[in-house]
């Protein structure tokens, strides 16, 4: 009996198979698998370049500011870079749930209430429940078109009849081409659909707005290709379990990438937050034992974060270690470091850390207060309420200077927090003789546990 012998081959690394698949087994990449004795593709054969379009050196070319239209929401404009360029096309995904036709229906409220066209193209819901949000959150105007399409052709006809100035597309994974085989999602419909309405955006100079839906991993489905063919990738990212939202820009080639939009969703719909500091830290005036404030960055914004640590005596033999909001793997470290370097006795008890506000800390910046927060609840003595703690700490103990250090201090006194402890303490030993010290401590070395 004949050997099967592979026929379709990846023409990125080489990896074979008996059948045709959509994505690599090996380098998963999207697309790459061909067969092996397929007929050749004919050469394109060079042609001269039409009138106007041929190569000039670029001193040669007039430039052109890039002007970007407000969409009414400053944190979304923050996130932007000023607002929507015209003939952009911008990638918004996000977990489902979380807000992003909400938040994309508000922007088309507004455009339309100064005057711009905009045509909201929803392929997962009707047309009466579109209305009905829009309803709910304020979001009716003369100017906003709705319409409920699947298909590719109908919505380009869509964007002839009404000529709109913003067209939104929710979702592009649920919309279909009759001239590409397979179902909606899948790759080749995913690719022709997003690439039909880039060069639409494009040719007119209309600015089209996208919805991706994101996989279990929290990555955009379908093609990376998607991501590289749009202008700007916006990722919505929050927690169900509260109210608070973030909007970060993962690509933008009309402005920055560290822009953090901050919202918070309401029962009349999502409203900007434009001083996040207040939602990250307890409402208590008295100061309690266990809690630090830790300045940390989203993206350009520092932000105030408190950190609060809970210590139970315990006898079972593998005491237990719960965080929330903070990296399991990076308070063991602390908690090793703080025992074996400050003398500390932990091995004994339960330790529970966690953040205000379900906002979650993965920078190494927010050691020291994690550390100091460790301390205070061991001790279960209350640091200064205006005491912030800014720092990395290595294994030695020693405190390194993070990123960002002199923005993070001037919020930090612009909040009035009075004393920050950072790396000029140099060693989590002396960090922790300041931070007691400042609590009008009269121990002026690290106090006995």
């Amino acid at each position: 009996m004949a050997k099967p012998t592979a026929n379709f081959v990846c023409t990125e690394c080489g990896w074979t198979t008996l059948k045709w698949a959509g994505r690599c087994g090996e380098c998963q990449q999207w697309g790459t698998v061909i067969e092996k004795d397929a007929p050749a593709q004919p050469r394109t054969a060079a042609s001269r370049p039409a009138a106007g379009r041929a190569a000039r050196p670029i001193t040669s070319i007039e430039p052109r500011e890039t002007s970007h239209t407000p969409t009414g929401i400053a944190e979304f404009d923050r996130v932007l870079g000023g607002g929507i360029v015209p003939g952009a096309a911008i990638l918004l995904s996000g977990e489902p749930g979380v807000g992003k036709s909400t938040l994309l229906l508000e922007v088309a409220a507004r455009a339309a209430k100064h005057g711009q066209r905009v045509l909201y193209v929803s392929a997962e819901e009707s047309v009466a429940q579109v209305r009905l949000r829009a309803e709910r959150t304020g979001a009716l105007t003369p100017e906003l078109y709705l319409a409920s399409e699947t298909d590719l052709a109908t919505i380009l006809g869509q964007i002839d009849e009404v000529q709109p100035a913003l067209v939104i597309v929710d979702s592009v994974q649920t919309v279909a081409s009759s001239l590409v085989e397979g179902l909606a999602g899948g790759v080749s419909q995913v690719r022709e659909v997003a690439a039909t309405l880039i060069r639409v955006a494009k040719e007119r100079e209309v600015p089209v707005v996208l919805v991706g839906h994101v996989t279990k991993d929290g990555t955009i489905a379908g093609p990376r290709l998607l991501e590289h063919l749009v202008d700007v990738v916006c990722q919505f990212e929050g927690d169900r379990q509260t109210a608070l939202r973030f909007v970060r820009a993962l690509k933008n080639r009309f402005g920055p990438t560290d822009e953090v939009g901050c919202f918070e969703m309401t029962g009349d719909g999502i409203a900007e937050v434009a001083d996040p500091s207040i939602l990250f830290r307890s409402g208590s005036s008295t100061p309690v034992s266990g809690t630090c404030v830790a300045i940390a960055m989203e993206g350009r914004r520092a932000l105030p974060v408190e950190v609060q640590a809970l210590i139970v005596a315990s006898n079972a033999p593998q005491p237990r270690r719960v965080v929330n909001g903070v990296d399991s793997s990076r308070v063991a470290m602390l908690l090793a470091v703080l025992e074996r370097r400050c003398g500390m006795p932990l091995s004994g008890f339960d330790v529970y850390v966690s953040t205000v506000g379900g906002i979650r800390l993965t920078e190494p910046a927010a050691d020291l207060a994690i550390a100091l927060a460790v301390a205070s609840a061991r001790r279960e003595k209350a640091l200064d309420a205006h005491l912030a703690a800014i720092g990395e700490i290595s294994l030695a103990g020693e405190i390194r200077a993070v990123s960002g250090s002199a923005q993070r201090a001037a919020e930090a006194a612009r909040l009035g927090y009075t004393t920050v402890v950072d790396a000029s303490a140099l060693h989590l030993r002396e960090a922790v003789r300041l931070a007691f010290a400042s609590a009008h401590d009269d121990a002026l070395d690290v106090p006995e546990f």
